[in-house]
């Protein structure tokens, strides 16, 4: 029936935007549409995946402009996920996930969830002294990248974020590490190399970053992103433990930006999709909704003397050939 805004009820504009991102997510909404249906009422009322089924359903029957998300919102606040305070999209990205992992009876279900979503990696650490290294498979749901270098430098396109996150990283002084094989403290050189890419890919640019004076400072300074991200072409083969067949899954084309306007203390959120059936563009600003262009989606690139505008916090990215 098209593209449904959801009205704010308490600055619930961090939640309206993390939610749409996933509704609009023909392959979530896929598996959410085959969970197991809670039997009491009760049961009901504090089941995260049922209630955003029960949304969904809203959204999509409905002839309004926008619907009310008054009772996923009183489900969330069971889990302390509060209304009338100011949320971080990429923390509260990673508690709904969780929370609608945690509660899916269906181990397939939780299966196809986490192959979706999840990002697999192989951290490296190796003693400069000698032969010793271990290697340490890991998860993570997005990508954290980094907008400065070690040295506060702004990191210019998002293709020079993601080079510098596999970056190796050299551990010396007092952080060196402590080698059985040696017996005492060494330089050693860590880096992580990039075992798995998910359907569903989500970066999170970290413009907040905190100061000397624990004071959280926002980076709005401009960062484009390109609508198609290889991964071949960024990362080395030193940078990537994967197969030839992994590989050839790694391109992907820009889903949505979860976007963030104001200051740390005072901002607002809003959220740009593509319509996977429509191939359209999309803001959902809350319950107004509107068809954009790819110039407007590029306005959150961000801009160091506007500090107030519309910039891009959350990157999800689609795979164009999925295995």
């Amino acid at each position: 029936t098209g593209a449904i805004g959801l009205y704010n009820v308490g600055q619930s504009c961090c939640l309206n935007s993390v939610l749409q991102v996933f509704l609009m997510n023909i392959h979530f909404t896929g598996i959410l549409r085959r969970i197991t249906v809670p039997p009491c009422a009760g049961q009901k009322k504090r089941n995260v995946p049922y209630q955003m089924l029960l949304l969904l359903e809203e959204m999509q029957c409905g002839k309004r402009k926008a619907v009310f998300p008054i009772p996923l919102a009183r489900c969330l606040s069971a889990y302390r996920v509060k209304l009338f305070v100011q949320h971080d999209a990429a923390q509260l990205f990673l508690t709904l996930w969780n929370l609608i992992k945690d509660q899916m009876k269906k181990p397939e279900l939780v299966e196809e969830l986490s192959y979706l979503y999840t990002i697999c990696v192989q951290e490296h650490l190796a003693c400069q002294k000698c032969s010793l290294e271990t290697k340490r498979n890991s998860r993570m749901l997005t990508l954290p990248l980094p907008m400065l270098d070690a040295d506060s430098r702004v990191l210019k396109t998002l293709e020079d974020c993601l080079r510098y996150f596999f970056r190796p990283e050299e551990l010396t002084d007092h952080n060196m590490c402590f080698c059985e094989q040696c017996g005492r403290k060494t330089p050693f050189l860590q880096s992580m190399k990039l075992v798995h890419l998910p359907q569903t890919l989500t970066i999170h640019l970290k413009r907040f970053c905190f100061e000397e004076s624990s004071y959280v400072h926002k980076l709005s300074h401009y960062l484009p992103f390109p609508q198609d991200l290889d991964f071949n072409a960024i990362l080395t083969e030193n940078q990537c433990q994967a197969d030839d067949n992994e590989k050839a899954s790694w391109q992907y084309e820009l889903f949505a930006v979860v976007a963030h306007s104001g200051s740390t203390n005072c901002g607002h959120y809003c959220a740009y999709v593509r319509s996977l059936t429509e191939h359209k563009w999309y803001c959902f600003n809350d319950s107004q909704v509107c068809q954009v262009s790819w110039d407007d989606v590029k306005c959150t690139y961000g801009h160091s003397n506007l500090n107030w505008a519309e910039t891009a916090y959350l990157l999800i990215y689609m795979k164009k050939h999925p295995q």
